[in-house]
């Protein structure tokens, strides 16, 4: 098939979908437009390593999401989910279900008991069509074992080692 007989939008939807990935929650410091500056999250899969020197990842962001101004040009730590973080992600995702345990970082914000997880610091923004690609210099890291979060067409699958 060429991108001429593409099928509309759905279906290229449909196709991405069939990429298993992991799931991830951005979170960040951002100051909303009452000026107070609060914590923000928000659930991703698309999220990717770029660079082991200088040590980078990349986040990509839909523009017309909230966070994607209160994201622009803060630290954010990448928080790959355990398998056992479902509602976590879904929380991130717009169905608030819990009270997020919080972790302070020298940079960014980030969340308790996840998989791993990568501070940054802002590189570069890259515009990506309707989406923003965000690179960040991993500042800090860290990592457990276990089963990771992954989202395959359309719904959570556990991804084992």
């Amino acid at each position: 098939m060429t991108l001429t007989d593409a099928p509309p939008t759905p279906h290229l939807r449909g196709g991405f979908g069939r990429f298993a990935t992991g799931v991830a929650v951005v979170t960040f410091d951002g100051t909303d437009a009452d000026g107070t500056t609060k914590r923000h999250g928000l659930t991703v899969n698309s999220f990717t390593s770029v660079s082991m020197d200088p040590p980078l990842v990349l986040i990509s962001i839909q523009r017309n999401v909230r966070a994607h101004a209160l994201l622009t040009g803060n630290p954010f730590t990448v928080n790959v989910l355990g398998a056992e973080q479902r509602d976590l992600a879904m929380h991130f995702a717009g169905r608030p279900n819990q009270e997020p345990r919080w972790i302070e970082g020298d940079h960014a914000p980030r969340l308790a008991d996840t998989a791993s997880w990568f501070t940054c610091t802002p590189w570069a923004e890259y515009d990506g069509g309707d989406h923003t690609l965000f690179v960040g210099r991993v500042e800090d890291f860290g990592y457990r074992t276990g089963d990771c979060l992954g989202f395959l067409d359309g719904g959570f699958v556990t991804v084992r080692p």
